[in-house]
C-alpha cells in the first residue's frame, strides 16, 4: 500500500502525518518551527525531518515505504530552491524530495476542496490571498511586523502595551489595559519616582519590554478582549478589524468565487476580527461563506495526495478529517 508524506511548518511548530491514499492517516509527528526565515534553513530541515521520523515511527512504516511528499511551509516565497530541505531529508535516509507549497495553501485546502477561494490568517503574522486554479493568485499584507502585519497578533499585542504605557505615562486615557499588561509581565503598579521622576512601575515596564523580541509582543494580544467595554481596547479591536477588511478587500474579485478560510491563532480564536469580513464578499458578489479551520495539516495531506495524482473527493477529505485526530492522540499530541 503506498504511504504519503503531509507537513504542516509553521513558525512555531511543524507538524506531520503519513497517510494512505484513501485519506487515512496512519501515524503523526511534531518538532519545532519550519520556517525557514524565523528558523533558518537548516533548523527547520532539522524541525521537518524530525516531524517526518516521529509520524514514521507511529506509522511503524520504514522511510523508504514513503513514495512522496509536500510540505506546506511558512516562508518560503524569500528562500530559492529547496535543496536546504531535499539534502536533509538525502542525509536522513528518507529518499523523498517534498514538494514545497507556501502554508497559505495549505490552510485553504484544510477548509475547501474548491482550487478557486480566498484565505487570511491572522496569528503572529497576518495575510490574504486569494487562489484560482489551485495556486496562489495574489496576496496582500503579510509584509512582517515592522511594516505590515495589520490586524496580527503582533500588531494588536503592540497596540495593547503603546496604550497601556501611555496612560501610565499620563500621555494616554486611562484604560484597563494597564493593570492586565502589568500583571502579564509580573511587574507591580509602584508610583514611587525613579531618579527622573518616572514611576518605578512604568520604568520596570519599559525595560521588560525592550528585552522581549518584537514579534513576542503577540503574546499580549489576547488582552485586548479581556476588558469589554473599555474604550481604548475597543478602539484596538475596531482597528484591527478594519486592517483585515481591508487586507481581504484587496484580493477579492468579482470572477474568482469560493469560500473564506480563516486560519491562525487569533482569527480562529477571536471571531470578533471577523465581523466585517462577509461584507466584503457579498460586496462583490459571493457567498459569505467563512471557514475557520486549526491549522494547515489537513490541506497539506489534500495537497500531498494531489501532488501523487490521487483524486481527492469530498469522502477522502473526510477520511482525513476523522484519522488524523486518531493520529494525533495515538502519537500523544
Amino acid at each position: 500500500m503506498p504511504h504519503f508524506l503531509a507537513v504542516d511548518a509553521g513558525g512555531t511548530s511543524s507538524r506531520a502525518t503519513v497517510l494512505t491514499a484513501d485519506g487515512t492517516c496512519v501515524g503523526y509527528g511534531t518538532a519545532g518551527g519550519g520556517n525557514p526565515v524565523s528558523a533558518g534553513p537548516e533548523q527547520a530541515a532539522t524541525a521537518v525531518v524530525s516531524a517526518t521520523k516521529q509520524a514514521l515511527r507511529g506509522a511503524d512504516l520504514q522511510p523508504d515505504q514513503l513514495i512522496s511528499g509536500v510540505a506546506g511551509m511558512a516562508g518560503v516565497s524569500v528562500i530559492t530552491g529547496d535543496d536546504w530541505l531535499a539534502g536533509a531529508f538525502r542525509s536522513a535516509g528518507i529518499p523523498i524530495r517534498p514538494v514545497i507549497h507556501p502554508d497559505l495553501l495549505a490552510i485553504f485546502a484544510s477548509g475547501s476542496l474548491s482550487l478557486d477561494g480566498y484565505a487570511m490568517v491572522a496569528g503572529t503574522g497576518a495575510i490574504a490571498v486569494r487562489v484560482r486554479g489551485g495556486r496562489i493568485d495574489a496576496v496582500a499584507d503579510g509584509l512582517g511586523w515592522l511594516i505590515g502585519d495589520e490586524g496580527s497578533g503582533f500588531w494588536i499585542g503592540q497596540q495593547v502595551v503603546r496604550a497601556a504605557t501611555a496612560a501610565l505615562d499620563g500621555r494616554g486615557p486611562q484604560t484597563a489595559l494597564s493593570a492586565l499588561v502589568l500583571q502579564e509581565l509580573g511587574i507591580d503598579d509602584d508610583p514611587t519616582p525613579d531618579n527622573l521622576g518616572r514611576p518605578l512601575g512604568l520604568r520596570n515596564t519599559v525595560d521588560a519590554i525592550y528585552h522581549l523580541r518584537p514579534v513576542d509582543l503577540a503574546r499580549f494580544a489576547p488582552l485586548a478582549f479581556a476588558v469589554p467595554g473599555d474604550r481604548v481596547a475597543t478602539s484596538i479591536i475596531r482597528h484591527a478589524q478594519s486592517a483585515l477588511a481591508t487586507s481581504l478587500t484587496a484580493v477579492v474579485q468579482p470572477a474568482v468565487v469560493g469560500p473564506l478560510i480563516l486560519g491562525g491563532s487569533v482569527l480562529v480564536h477571536q471571531p470578533d476580527l471577523t465581523t466585517p469580513l462577509p461584507q466584503v464578499l457579498t460586496d462583490a458578489g459571493h457567498p459569505a461563506d467563512l471557514r475557520p479551520v486549526p491549522d494547515g495539516l489537513p490541506g497539506a495531506a489534500v495537497l500531498a495526495l494531489r501532488e501523487a495524482g490521487v483524486a481527492v473527493t469530498a469522502q477522502v477529505q473526510a477520511q482525513i478529517a476523522a484519522s488524523l485526530p486518531q493520529a494525533r492522540a495515538a502519537a500523544g499530541a
